[in-house]
């Protein structure tokens, strides 16, 4: 792992299964790293809320011996009174980490540029690499491996989409994405994970057929269809995505021992059906739970070496 952790294209595939498995260690021995982080900190910058990244990076630095410090919109307003590059270089006097959830993905790599201290992507508009890895870490978890299977994700072509194609494609599992045409995945993204795919022996599938994209899944994923930011176009997208819910029907499509996964929050009736999130094939708390562990793992490679 380099000095950040901004998009998974930029890991190879041993760092990411090394961070995987340090995430295992570390949710089946937390105490032996309990002062992995000590006495370091985490500035934590949300441009937009969240309770799952909020909540895990906060307990998971204090679980390395750390403290996090939330800085909220109205704490620092980025691009507003001061550069991005000015506040880098402040918080790098004071913090051993920073960590930002932010609206534009240009807004957390000019972070990195000008911080001396490692940079996580919480989130950006363009990926969400935390949650992949704590998604292939629950893969793992559930299947026992990860190159050779399929994973099939259905809907928008977002954030999501675009790191799930890369880290999985990057570990040797097949991809398949389902999604309404006006919603595809962005074509340098969908390139670049092609290229990974080609050089793992894995493949990518891009299509619009709902159950060709499930047909034969070790595990189904899909993502809300309107993301925070984007409330003005949520009648439109209900209509482009009518018909891109993931129910019983469509799981039958999967193996018979496929997995659902969601990043939550779920909208039960929109995006996925309550008997396919709450029934036996859906392990979405322990996905959830494993990006506290997938975070610690990812702090303590940064920043225990500090």
């Amino acid at each position: 792992m380099g000095s950040h952790l901004l998009a998974l294209a930029d890991e190879s595939p041993k760092d990411l299964l090394d961070t995987i498995a340090l995430a295992r260690m570390l949710k089946d021995h937390p105490r032996r790293f309990k002062d992995s982080c000590g006495g370091q900190t985490l500035a934590m910058i949300f441009q937009k809320p969240s309770l799952r990244t909020r909540v895990s990076f906060a307990t998971g630095i204090f679980q390395l011996g750390g403290q996090g410090i939330y800085l909220a919109p109205k704490d620092i307003q980025l691009h507003r009174g001061e550069t991005i590059e000015d506040t880098a270089r402040v918080l790098a006097r004071y913090v051993d980490g920073v960590m930002a959830r932010v609206n534009h993905h240009a807004d957390v790599v000019a972070l990195a540029e000008a911080s001396s201290v490692p940079v996580i992507n919480g989130l950006s508009d363009l990926l969400h690499p935390c949650q992949v890895l704590a998604d292939l870490m629950t893969i793992q978890e559930v299947k026992g491996t990860l190159a050779g299977l399929k994973i099939a994700y259905v809907g928008d072509g977002n954030n999501m989409a675009h790191s799930l194609m890369v880290g999985c494609a990057k570990v040797g599992m097949d991809v398949a994405i389902g999604h309404p045409a006006a919603y595809a995945p962005e074509a340098a993204i969908v390139e670049q994970a092609r290229g990974f795919a080609d050089e793992a022996g894995a493949s990518l599938l891009l299509t619009n057929d709902l159950a060709e994209a499930v047909s034969g899944a070790d595990v189904v994923y899909t993502d809300v269809w309107t993301s925070m930011g984007q409330e003005a176009e949520q009648e439109q997208r209900r209509q482009a995505f009518a018909g891109y819910c993931v129910d019983e029907a469509l799981m039958a499509h999967a193996k018979g021992d496929a997995t659902f996964l969601h990043c939550l929050p779920a909208h039960r009736g929109e995006e996925v059906s309550a008997a396919v999130i709450d029934g036996p094939q859906s392990v979405v708390f322990d996905q959830a739970e494993n990006r506290l562990h997938a975070q610690k793992a990812v702090m303590v490679r940064l920043m225990s070496l500090r």
